[in-house]
């Protein structure tokens, strides 16, 4: 009888558990729910060229700095004055809202595309703004095309009068995996949650 009555209450603490895991799991989205998101992935992850920019701190940052973890890129400008900082600011907020070992994976990168006037000094001031942990690069005008065009980004220079200009470009934020291979890329508008639960969704379901 108490053999019997230990084996049930062992089971019931299994059941239980299994039950606590599975609700602790993220929700692996469906692919219509990952379309209503914003997200667009790629049938197969593409590979592009090598590349050299510099961060914040002055260091390179190349295609091997995009592998190993998950890397979200927004292509931008620091006299952005709406679309860069909304951007930026969500995505700090999807940011901080992860677990521990979620932030470990996940780098997000501005990358400006004036190189003009976004010197490492610039970036070093504006970047951390939103999260220490970010980062910002930037480079040669003609490595900046090569990659925003490999990754279906577009932008281009537009002059304003007396002198000053503005950069017209692209919204999206492009993901890239753990192998540095271009994986898809969200749309705006950009929302903390559903980031957050599309991007749990895709690192939980990426077979290595």
């Amino acid at each position: 009888m108490k053999l019997t009555v230990t084996v049930l209450v062992v089971f019931i603490v299994l059941v239980i558990a299994g039950f606590a895991f599975k609700l602790n799991q993220p929700h692996v989205l469906s692919q219509q729910e990952l379309q209503a998101n914003g997200a667009v992935l790629l049938e197969t992850p593409r590979r592009f060229s090598e590349f050299q920019l510099t961060n914040q701190r002055g260091s390179v940052f190349d295609k091997e700095s995009l592998k190993g973890k998950w890397s979200l890129l927004f292509f931008g400008f620091t006299h952005c004055p709406d679309i860069c900082p909304t951007a930026m600011a969500v995505a700090a907020k999807m940011y901080a809202g992860l677990e521990p070992g979620e932030r470990e994976n996940l780098q997000v990168v501005l990358i400006s595309l004036d190189p003009e006037r976004d010197t490492t000094d610039k970036l070093a001031e504006y970047v951390p703004y939103f999260n220490s942990e970010f980062i910002g690069a930037t480079g040669n005008q003609y490595v900046l095309l090569k990659l925003a065009t490999e990754l279906n980004v577009a932008f281009t220079k537009v002059e304003l009068e007396g002198g000053d200009y503005t950069i017209d470009h692209s919204g999206n934020m492009v993901l890239v995996n753990p192998y540095g291979d271009y994986h898809g890329f969200l749309k705006p508008p950009f929302a903390e949650e559903q980031m957050r639960s599309t991007l749990r969704s895709i690192m939980t379901s990426f077979q290595h």
